[in-house]
């Protein structure tokens, strides 16, 4: 099967970019859906979108202010266990790509633009719980 060709060069242009900036402390919070720098990544792994790169996450685990487990999310419809669908306070309904959580610096974060109830945040830690710490 024959793959999209990936512009590593133009990733790499705005990865230096990125970290290389002089970001003002980005606030963030679990729960929350924030558009962020997610790259041309390697075979099967989540790509970023456009010519910047960018993905929107749910931000499912804070560890610091810098540091925190982010779930690529998606508007495209996925079966299976590992895929999970979310409804955002904005009544958008996305899908949680749970195999493709990942550890993010808060330097990824461009833009937060959703949130999801209490409610959902149980529901997608209660599906991480069944589906990977078993």
């Amino acid at each position: 099967m024959k793959t999209a060709k990936k512009n590593y060069k133009q990733w790499h242009v705005v990865k230096v970019k990125v970290n290389d900036a002089e970001h003002a402390h980005v606030y963030f919070k679990e729960r929350e859906i924030w558009w962020c720098y997610c790259g041309a990544n390697i075979g099967m792994e989540e790509d970023g979108k456009g010519d910047q790169f960018k993905r929107p996450f749910l931000i499912f685990k804070k560890f610091n202010k810098r540091l925190c487990w982010a779930i690529p999310l998606s508007t495209q419809v996925a079966r299976g266990s590992f895929f999970f669908y979310l409804l955002a306070e904005s009544n958008i309904i996305r899908m949680a790509i749970m195999p493709q959580m990942r550890m993010i610096d808060s330097k990824r974060l461009i833009k937060k633009t959703d949130i999801i109830s209490m409610t959902e945040y149980g529901f997608i830690k209660e599906k991480i719980t069944k589906e990977f710490l078993r």
